[in-house]
């Protein structure tokens, strides 16, 4: 059901009126913001759902353009359309006043003035009276951020809308995190692939300097050939490798000079 219903009159702020429709449903959801031209589906009766729409919703933005006051009325292009009684825009504020819904309108673009009572109808006159506020697409992301921030003061229900939308994402990075516990034993893997249930650490395509478990690893050259990988004492433990021969050990725990 929607909270938002977006009025506006087609030739006359629809693309105004469909950037902040596209704005509005990422921030509360799409289901929650009605813009006729995506909200009618095939087949519905499209006055029912126009006013159907506006009396199920809780705020009411009226899209105010450029021609929006004078255009013409497509029956007698003689008047305008506002003073045709059978005119959607016209009837679908008519409406949002008998529902005492929260009426917004937006003056779209930055040369736009607010709108004069005796310029209006009769009928539409107290539109004059609602504080408007201003949609300039050369501003971006600004204006649309403070017309959503307005509705959800407004509104309590669109904040509560958009609480509940950031709540998986906070879910979903809190979630995204890491641990390294000891990684001794058998579930270390250097290379290739690994499938299944797997309990340690797996290191995909090992080509550099890669310690991972417990106890002292000793290194007397730096002479490696053949497939293997070179540790060196960078870090706070002993790391040492042996390559080679092992040297012959005299009497006191020395070597000789020659296997150094």
């Amino acid at each position: 059901m929607p909270e938002i219903f977006i009025n506006y009159r087609t030739g006359d702020g629809e693309k105004s009126a469909a950037a902040l429709e596209r704005e509005l449903s990422h921030r509360f959801g799409s289901d929650h913001v009605f813009r006729a031209s995506k909200s009618i589906r095939p087949g519905e009766n499209f006055g029912e759902s126009l006013l159907t729409n506006v009396r199920r919703s809780s705020a009411f933005i009226a899209v105010i353009g450029p021609r929006w006051l004078d255009a013409p009325d497509a029956a007698d292009p003689s008047r305008r359309a506002l003073d045709n009684r059978n005119d959607w825009v016209r009837k679908e504020i008519q409406e949002a006043f008998r529902c005492a819904l929260h009426i917004v309108p937006v003056l779209d673009g930055r040369t736009m003035s607010r709108l004069d009572r005796k310029a209006l109808p009769s009928a539409l006159a107290r539109l004059a009276d609602y504080h408007s506020l201003r949609l300039d697409m050369q501003r971006g992301s600004a204006d649309f951020l403070h017309i959503g921030d307005e509705l959800a003061a407004l509104v309590p229900r669109l904040a509560e809308l958009e609480s509940a939308r950031e709540a998986p994402a906070a879910a979903s990075d809190a979630r995204a995190s890491n641990t390294m516990g000891d990684p001794s034993g058998p579930g270390v893997q250097t290379s290739g692939d690994l499938h299944g249930g797997v309990a340690g650490t797996v290191i995909n395509g090992a080509s550099g300097p890669i310690h991972a478990g417990g106890g002292d690893l000793n290194h007397r050259t730096t002479r490696v050939t053949g497939g293997a990988t070179y540790f060196e004492n960078g870090g706070s433990s002993r790391v040492n490798n042996h390559f080679g021969h092992s040297p012959r050990r005299r009497t006191d725990g020395e070597f000789d000079e020659d296997d150094e």
